[in-house]
């Protein structure tokens, strides 16, 4: 996991509660947005270091 991507979700999860403790939908479907975004990074990641074994075995 990359920290960029733990970041945009741990920021994701703390404008999530907040939000909702202040009744501000926005700002909750705002971390619920940022927190997604941190799960596609960590996919992608994934993903990058996946390929990247499958060439390096193939050499």
């Amino acid at each position: 996991m990359s920290i960029e991507s733990k970041e945009d979700m741990i920021k994701g999860k703390t404008n999530q509660a907040v939000g909702k403790a202040s009744g501000n939908d926005k700002q909750e479907l705002k971390g619920k947005a940022q927190e997604a975004i941190g799960k596609a990074k960590e996919r992608v990641d994934e993903t990058v270091d996946k390929v990247a074994e499958k060439i390096n075995k193939k050499n």
